[in-house]
This record gives C-alpha cells, structure tokens and sequence, in this order.
C-alpha cells in the first residue's frame, strides 16, 4: 500500500469532491479516481459512494478514515524519528526540491555556499511538487525549493512559512538546430506540417505553466511524447525529435553551443521564479546561515 493513496483518501473525505480532491493533491482526476480504487481493492470494500452528488463515504469508508488518518500520523512521526536519529552529531539540513532545480540550480548552489560553510551538511529529496510541499508542511524538510508562476503556485498555505526568491529565469521554446535549420520550425508559421511537440504531464507544474500562459496560443504543433521529467525531454530534444519549453537553467550550455535554439519570440516565453520556503523558527544556527546565504 502507497502512503499516497491514504493522503489521497482523506482529502476526499475532507472535500467530498473528486475534482477538487485531484486538483488540491496535484494530479489528474483520472489519476486520482484510481489511486483511490487501488486503496479500495487493497482494503476489499468500497470507501466512496460514487452514486451520491457530492459523494460519500461509505460506512466502510467512514470506519477506515480514522485507521487512515492514524497511519498516516504515525509514519511520518516515525519517519522525522528515524531521520532525526540519523542526523547523529551533523545535522544534515534537508532540501525538498523539484527534480529540475536540483539538477541545474542547487547542486551547484550547495557547492559554493559550502565553501562559506565548511560545517555544512546537506540532505536532498527531489520529488513532485506535492509531495515537497507536503514534506515541509510535516516538518520533514528545513526548505522547500520550487518554481512560482503568476498564474501557477504551490498548493501551500504560503502566509505559514517564510519566502524568499533566488532566480527568476524564462521558460523558453527550443528544439536542436539541425532540424529547425532544414524544417524551419517556427512558432510564429501556421501553415506547414505541425511541428513535433515533446510536452510536460499537465498535471506537472510547468506543464499547467504552458497550459495556462504560452500553451493557448494558435499552435502548429502536434504531440508526439509526454513526460513529467525535463530531463528526460531534454534528452529527446537533442536527438532532433522536436521542440518543447525548457527552463533556461536546464540548457544554458546547449544554447551557448548552439546545440538547441529558441523558436519562438519573447510573446511564446514565460517567466519563472526559482524561491525557497522555510519555517526559520526551526532554524539552528548553521540553517540560519545557510537562508541569509541561499
């Protein structure tokens, strides 16, 4: 059993609403409508009356809510337990992190301000957005490092924590300059053959970016590959596969090259902030050093 699909079920016998239950545990419904039927075939019976507007819980449903909410209390106890134990005489101060940030931004900022912080000990989990906002929320993390877009945010009681912004960079459109040379892909060309388009899951934050910004513009594209990973697209762009939006921090390198190139002007780009979150009322004095550096 995955502790998610717990989470998942108490959100949805808080909000008795599978849209909005998906929407605030950041997946897709149809993702979320089968966590939820594997959380049912593992207990045997039905939790969730689907026949009812808004739904319920069955009584099943509503003698297992309480096992839930216990479970879900207790491992993560359990886990900020073993976590703490382990931290022994260093204590590692511990990132949650979008996969992308940690690759092409924090690693790197690690490495410098070890050099101002000799004693500096670090832990990082790179996960989805979810599941970082839910690590700090639990205490389970010192900081949070995500993207923020006007029109797309955390889901994250923000006015909780402290917030500070370290980068702000374009999200841009590119694709390996050998086939834009010989195709001429162009975002501002409407006639033509559809250009191959490499896109984000949309339930992945720079996937609602493009969604909700960039993505509704007229577009000749056609798309040929889904992932939730940049670098996993990224890899597919440098085989000439076809275009897609990148962060600029996760190709700086192939546009200096040459290797990748934009297609589109500043009116297909959007604008992304790199930030950090922390509660600094947990702060020892070598995380307090680390925020005032990040």
């Amino acid at each position: 059993m995955d502790l998610n699909w717990l989470r998942d079920f108490e959100c949805l016998a808080r909000t008795l609403n599978f849209t909005r239950a998906s929407d605030e545990r950041n997946i897709t419904q149809s993702a979320f409508s089968r966590r939820i039927k594997a959380l049912e075939s593992w207990v045997g019976l039905p939790l969730v009356n689907r026949a009812t507007y808004p739904v319920q819980l069955t009584d099943a449903g509503q003698q297992f809510l309480p096992v839930a909410l216990g479970a879900i209390s207790q491992l993560s106890e359990s886990r900020q337990s073993l976590r703490d134990a382990d931290r022994g005489d260093s204590r590692f101060i511990r990132f949650s992190v979008l996969h992308t940030i940690s690759v092409n931004f924090l690693a790197a900022r690690i490495e410098e301000l070890q050099l101002q912080i000799p004693e500096l000990r670090t832990r990082v989990v790179s996960d989805s957005l979810s599941t970082c906002c839910e690590l700090l929320v639990e205490g389970a993390v010192d900081v949070l490092l995500c993207y923020y877009h006007h029109s797309v945010s955390p889901v994250i009681e923000e006015a909780a924590f402290a917030r500070k912004d370290l980068l702000t960079e374009r999200l841009i459109p590119v694709a390996a300059a050998e086939p834009v040379r010989a195709k001429g892909w162009n975002l501002a060309r409407q006639d033509g053959p559809p250009i191959p388009y490499l896109a984000y899951e949309r339930s992945s934050f720079l996937g609602m970016v493009v969604e909700t910004t960039v993505g509704r513009q007229p577009l000749n594209a056609e798309t040929i590959y889904v992932d939730g990973l940049v670098e996993t697209i990224k890899r597919r762009l440098m085989t000439g596969s076809g275009f897609a939006w990148m962060p600029e921090t996760a190709i700086s390198a192939e546009l200096a090259e040459g290797a990748l190139v934009p297609i589109g002007d500043d009116a297909w780009c959007a604008t992304l902030t790199i930030a950090a979150l922390s509660n600094p009322a947990n702060f020892d004095q070598t995380t307090q050093k680390l925020w005032e550096l990040l």
